[in-house]
């Protein structure tokens, strides 16, 4: 019975249409400039979300190979050099495939577009590639390009060389930045497991200085930033945990068994800072 009720029941999202409602839909005149402009908005809204779309593809594109690209350059910790050349060399062919590729088809998405009505559909990628970019960069160098050298990855040229680029905010390279700072942590904690604790001082003291960096920002208002410098400060008292640690008990016990000294809670850190929540 309650089965029949349920076939029987009309549908909430069925639309009815009234006899006077058809009559007029009926009488519409197809070539009414009322008409005309509503069809054209109609083709414009469209437009603009399916563009939308395939942006939001390609940044889910850009957001899964950067988090690649960093599980990868966290296995640069190794004794042989000619193993992590390779790493570094592999990591660097991929950032750059990502510019050469999957950015610049966004930037040829936007053009003679307002980027700023799509930003929020690659701005969580685009903050992940400066994560992975920065920590290709520190890996190698032990420091980052600013943000000036790193927008001219993405600066692009057509056929008739004409010129076209990527918009990339300042504010999309800071968050990248703070992201950055959970991957040291990373580093840092993975090198006192392995004994290497003259690391886990030099990376502690480079996030202090990004901290600093990021105690000059006037961030009111902006709860990603708040909340992205809130998680970068957790980090820092983390790796400072681990160097407190050292330099104490650093004595008294063999250095690949230093990392059992801390508390699992102390140290263990399962949140992406990538993503908002």
């Amino acid at each position: 019975m309650s089965r029949n009720k349920a076939r029987n029941k009309p549908r909430k999202n069925k639309t009815y249409v009234g006899e006077q409602a058809k009559e007029a839909l009926c009488s519409l005149d197809e070539d009414s400039p009322v008409i005309q402009a509503f069809r054209s908005f109609s083709f414009e809204l469209d437009d603009k979300h399916d563009r939308y779309e395939r942006i939001v593809k390609l940044n889910r594109d850009i957001t899964i190979e950067s988090k690649r690209i960093i599980f990868l350059l966290h296995s640069t910790q190794v004794d042989f050099e000619a193993k992590k050349i390779a790493i570094l060399e592999e990591a660097d062919s991929r950032l750059k495939s990502l510019c050469q590729n999957n950015f610049k088809a966004i930037a040829l998405e936007l053009r003679s577009h307002d980027p700023y009505l799509y930003h929020r559909a690659f701005t969580s990628g685009l903050q992940e590639f400066i994560e992975a970019l920065c920590f290709y960069q520190f890996t190698k160098n032990e420091c980052f390009d600013n943000w000036k050298i790193i927008n001219g990855n993405f600066q692009y040229t057509d056929d008739t060389e004409a010129s076209y680029s990527l918009l990339f905010s300042q504010c999309d390279f800071v968050l990248g930045i703070a992201d950055f700072t959970g991957e040291l942590m990373r580093k840092c904690i993975n090198n006192l497991g392995i004994g290497n604790i003259s690391e886990c001082f030099k990376i502690c003291n480079f996030v202090k200085s990004i901290n600093t960096g990021f105690l000059g920002l006037i961030h009111a208002g902006n709860k990603e930033i708040s909340r992205k410098v809130y998680t970068l400060r957790q980090s820092l008292n983390k790796m400072e945990l681990v160097c407190y640690n050292i330099q104490i008990r650093g004595s008294e016990i063999p250095k690949h068994m230093l990392l059992n000294v801390l508390d699992s809670h102390d140290i263990e850190n399962n949140e992406d800072e990538g993503f908002c929540m």
